[in-house]
């Protein structure tokens, strides 16, 4: 999973709780307080979608720094490799 895709239902989670509110206020009769409930309660799932979204990240760049420390711990070891060949035939 990726925190673009946790960004994105953040996102998306607002626009219906605006959705859920407007429903719930035209089409109920329990009045303007189970609309502002309803809102609130589906508005609750954004910043949960968004720190996932945040963590999600910090897992990628932490995997992208691993991957790019293990390349370039093979290309040293590769060019060390060579070097000492090299000075051996001096």
């Amino acid at each position: 999973m990726r925190s673009n895709l946790m960004y994105t239902a953040g996102i998306a989670s607002i626009g219906l709780a605006f959705a859920s509110w407007m429903a719930s206020n035209r089409l109920e009769a329990a009045g303007v307080e189970r609309a502002d409930r309803w809102g609130i309660f589906v508005g609750e799932w954004a910043p949960t979608f968004f720190a996932m979204g945040i963590a999600l990240r910090m897992e990628e760049t932490r995997d992208q720094a691993m991957e790019a420390f293990e390349e370039r711990a093979d290309m040293d070891e590769r060019v060390g490799g060579y070097a000492g060949r090299s000075s051996a035939m001096r």
